[in-house]
């Protein structure tokens, strides 16, 4: 517990995060269920009041619109005062985002890879190194958007030749159509710290449905001053969703790659719409 001065209640109400909750209305009742208080917090999810209550102990119980109520008990003091210190919020159904507002995909530390079978026995690891991308985070979570753009020459499997012939116009057609884009149309929660994001995805010059599984990691401070948000992704493509139907069929009757594509991002995203410096 806190020490403070005055007479009233002092609160913090915060996600699990750390990120104020505006608004949060706390509600004060004796042990006989009787309110006695009721206050809404201010926008940095602080909460003081300076009606002092009899000594005693109290129920407290905690609500916002989003969010699970979370309910202790408070003992006041003679003086009049408690601290309840943080006051936790989990929103419901266990799901969180980061905090509302612009964030920006810091490709130094983030990863676009996918995945093919090969000869139908093992697997080709392959990844853009060029690409960049913005969340927006709004209110309304489930309006939330991201939108993203690869360079489609930037694929790296670590085979020169192989790289040259995903470049052509056999798979990604990179001189025709450089860029991937990647534009989101909804968000829908999954179960816990899970989202189904329904999309479009124009690759090869053809634009086509694709929902990625996004699970949210988490968010905390940067070494340059900034706060940063992780996030990983998975789908699921068919290349002939895409009009890549190169199907070479080795001498035992397998095709030389397979016909789906799996794709795996892990993703930090910087609060704000630009990216430090020195980052």
């Amino acid at each position: 517990m806190t020490t403070t001065t005055g007479t009233g209640l002092r609160a913090r109400v915060r996600t699990r995060d750390g990120w104020a909750v505006q608004h949060a209305v706390l509600t004060v009742t004796d042990m006989t269920g009787t309110q006695l208080l009721r206050v809404q917090a201010g926008e940095d999810g602080t909460v003081h009041t300076e009606q002092p209550l009899p000594a005693g102990p109290y129920t407290v119980i905690v609500t916002a619109v989003g969010y699970a109520p979370a309910a202790s008990t408070a003992l006041v003091t003679a003086t009049g005062r408690a601290d309840l210190g943080t006051v936790v919020l989990a929103r419901l159904g266990g799901v969180e985002l980061p905090p509302p507002g612009i964030w920006t995909v810091d490709p130094a530390h983030s990863t676009v890879a996918a995945v093919a079978q090969h000869l139908g026995i093992s697997s080709v690891h392959g990844r853009f190194t060029e690409f960049g991308g913005r969340i927006e985070v709004a209110e309304d979570v489930e309006r939330s958007t991201v939108t993203a753009r690869i360079r489609a020459a930037s694929i790296d499997t670590g085979n020169r030749m192989r790289d040259g012939h995903l470049r052509s116009p056999d798979f990604l057609d990179a001189e025709r159509h450089p860029v991937l884009e990647y534009r989101s149309t909804a968000l829908a929660p999954a179960g816990p710290d899970r989202w189904t994001v329904h999309g479009e995805l124009t690759m090869h010059g053809v634009r086509r449905a694709v929902d990625l599984d996004l699970a949210y990691l988490g968010t905390g401070p940067d070494p340059w001053g900034g706060v940063r948000a992780a996030f990983r992704a998975t789908a699921e493509l068919r290349r002939e969703d895409f009009a890549m139907n190169y199907n070479q069929v080795v001498a035992a009757g397998i095709a030389a790659i397979g016909t789906t594509l799996r794709v795996e991002l892990d993703v930090q995203a910087v609060r704000g719409s630009r990216l430090p410096a020195a980052a």
